[in-house]
């Protein structure tokens, strides 16, 4: 059988009489040659082109998917990383505008009250007598008010604020938005009475007037000292240097931490004497915990 090379056999057998001489030649076994296209490889090169071009596109595209997504990921993080330095600017400038705030109080209301002491006592030392029971009696009230204070306060904090007075208290339990609050004006009522007091001692003479100038420096003090534990120390208004460093401070604001994570039904409603009225409930344990988890955050 002689046969082309360009011809292979047939792909399916057909009676010689069906054969079609057009589409093929039949061989003696019956059997039909079909022709081969012999542009085939040609279509097939330029298939496989365009296959590999395909690819290729295909390749660049998904490089660039990639590429965008970094790009777009390194956008995003950049953004992120400014709106943070945005926040700590932010956060810094509250703090400094409290910590302002904070010393000119502290250092006037300081002023005033030593210049108002010595006048006070210069002024009726002018007659020549010395006042001891009037002097003994200012000095006496002075600490009995301020330690009075702490229970006035715990009081006021449990019956008050957490009850009547909690839409204005409710601003000192959220985040704080600037550099001030609303719980703030408990402050400046404070300040009234000790005004009033201070103001009538100061201008009278007697025993009288001399305890109710004591008591409105007593809490005087009391306000200063509870500004500088619980707005600098406590909630880090404001820095508070070495103060930050004496154990007991630490412990007590250690307890009023518990009193924000209300650990104990809101114990302790005080301030400087938080740790007693947590040990009171059992809450030791809990307390030495959150004094080394202070410690350790400060290191």
């Amino acid at each position: 059988m002689a046969a082309s090379s360009s011809w292979v056999s047939a792909t399916f057998p057909v009676p010689m009489k069906h054969g079609n001489q057009r589409s093929g030649r039949i061989n003696s076994q019956g059997w039909v040659r079909a022709p081969i296209n012999r542009n085939r490889g040609k279509q097939s090169n330029s298939s496989i082109r365009l296959r590999d071009l395909s690819a290729a596109a295909a390749i660049n595209e998904t490089s660039s998917n990639i590429t965008s997504k970094r790009s777009s990921s390194s956008s995003s993080s950049s953004s992120s990383s400014s709106s943070k330095e945005g926040r700590l600017a932010r956060k810094e400038t509250e703090r400094l505008a409290y910590l302002v705030a904070a010393m000119l109080s502290s250092v006037g209301i300081t002023s005033m009250a030593a210049i108002a002491v010595f006048s006070r006592f210069s002024w009726q030392l002018e007659g020549g007598e010395f006042p001891v029971v009037e002097m003994f009696g200012t000095f006496a009230l002075s600490v009995g008010a301020a330690v009075g204070m702490e229970f006035w306060a715990r009081w006021a904090h449990r019956a008050l604020w957490h009850d009547s007075w909690w839409d204005i208290h409710e601003s000192h339990h959220r985040a704080r938005r600037g550099a001030f609050e609303a719980n703030d004006v408990f402050a400046i009522t404070n300040a009234v009475p000790a005004i009033a007091l201070l103001s009538y001692g100061f201008f009278n003479k007697g025993i009288f007037p001399g305890l109710c100038f004591g008591a409105g420096l007593g809490i005087t003090v009391f306000g200063m000292a509870y500004m500088f534990v619980h707005d600098g120390l406590v909630h880090r208004r404001f820095p508070v240097g070495p103060i930050a460093n004496v154990h007991y401070l630490q412990t007590v604001a250690a307890a009023h931490q518990l009193h924000h994570a209300d650990k104990f039904d809101g114990v302790p409603y005080g301030l400087f004497l938080g740790p007693q009225e947590v040990a009171e409930v059992g809450g030791t344990d809990e307390l030495e915990k959150e004094v080394q988890r202070r410690i350790n955050r400060s290191i």
